[in-house]
């Protein structure tokens, strides 16, 4: 049997359409394929590292200027401290959802990507894919469907050990951003993640534990907070997402391919969701390319290492409050130690750089 396309994308998000311009780069013919209409959104931070910005340039897609607001670091906040750092080169962007998906499906269509909207796909079969009831062969298939992945599911790659889920809600302010940093509040059992995506409007995700409280009330968990976001009006409607991390054995298996969180996930407070996808895309093509797909799974297994690590830290910081003071308070006594914390969170630094950092914030620790 033929082929109706090399390359069929089942999710039309972020992670789908890194795919589709990567695999398309590389001369394959590629459908994209999404139940829903674009531009698509979802409960996210809108803060893009500036790793995601240049993993997005070698994609071939340029955010405007117009597009967001530019950040320049990152700053850690709760009742007692506050350290912030600069990233170490370039700069991140705030964008809302929306717009970054647009720009992608520009890029995308100038590729010569081929798109199914409003298009469910129900299942795969031995040599494709059935969409819109029909059945339409491809050479290889790729999984871009979420967290929740029935891609995964019907190719029997379902995950081998999940961690504890939290819960995100967003909600966008009218309001001028009061700073040039992405800004992550610390309460209990709960962050708020703060950025800005235009002169007049700032982005404001809550991630809690339990899903037991209505935004308004979690957000009183940050009386900082609170006071800067006080008689700003709300834009649009709040929007929930679920967010965790989880590992997967494997993300291949015969000519299916997963990208994504399809393929595993961070969590959301790492902010390092999509630089991951967009990374995993172009190690995706190149396997595509040699058709070799345990050469994808070694660097997908790569890729995820550092987030990972990243997410577990973050997430110990979560769990124990007296932890988290003597660390707030260790960093705010050296802040170099933060940017070269930040540094690897980017990926500008080399482990042996974080461990050297370490052993000298494990003295401030002792000391704080």
């Amino acid at each position: 049997m033929g082929h109706d396309t090399d390359v069929f994308i089942v999710g039309g998000g972020p992670a789908g359409l890194a795919a589709a311009i990567a695999a398309r780069t590389r001369g394959f013919q590629v459908i994209v394929a999404d139940g829903a209409k674009p531009p698509i959104t979802k409960a996210c931070g809108e803060g893009l590292l500036p790793d995601a910005l240049k993993a997005l340039s070698e994609l071939g897609v340029e955010l405007r200027e117009s597009d967001g607001c530019a950040l320049a670091g990152i700053r850690f906040e709760d009742e007692c401290s506050s350290v912030s750092a600069p990233f170490p080169e370039g700069h991140g962007l705030g964008v809302r959802r929306e717009i970054l998906h647009q720009r992608m499906m520009e890029r995308a269509s100038d590729c010569g990507v081929s798109f199914l909207w409003n298009t469910p796909v129900t299942g795969l079969f031995e040599e494709g894919v059935v969409a819109g009831g029909n059945k339409i062969p491809a050479r290889w298939v790729i999984g871009a469907d979420g967290g929740q992945s029935r891609v995964r599911r019907w190719c029997g790659l379902e995950c081998l050990a999940t961690q504890k889920r939290r819960f995100a809600f967003r909600v966008h302010y009218r309001l001028k951003p009061w700073s040039d940093f992405t800004e992550i509040y610390w309460g209990e059992e709960a962050q708020a993640y703060v950025t800005a995506v235009g002169p007049q409007e700032i982005c404001v995700v809550l991630i809690l534990n339990k899903a037991d409280s209505r935004f308004d009330e979690a957000l009183q968990r940050f009386p900082k907070l609170c006071g800067r976001l006080k008689d700003a009006a709300q834009v649009g409607p709040e929007r929930g997402a679920v967010t965790g991390m989880f590992n997967l054995k494997r993300v291949w298996r015969g000519n299916v391919a997963l990208i994504g969180d399809a393929s595993g996930s961070v969590d959301a407070i790492t902010g390092e969701g999509l630089s991951l996808s967009f990374r995993q895309a172009a190690a995706l093509a190149d396997a595509l390319a040699a058709s070799d797909l345990n050469r994808y799974h070694a660097a997908h297994r790569r890729l995820f290492r550092r987030p990972r690590l990243m997410g577990q830290l973050l997430l110990l910081l979560d769990r124990r409050n007296s932890l988290r003071e003597r660390t707030m308070r260790a960093l705010e006594a050296a802040p170099q130690l933060f940017e070269r914390m930040l540094a690897y969170h980017v990926g500008e630094t080399r482990p042996l750089q974080l461990a050297t950092a370490s052993a000298v914030f494990g003295w401030r620790f002792l000391a704080a």
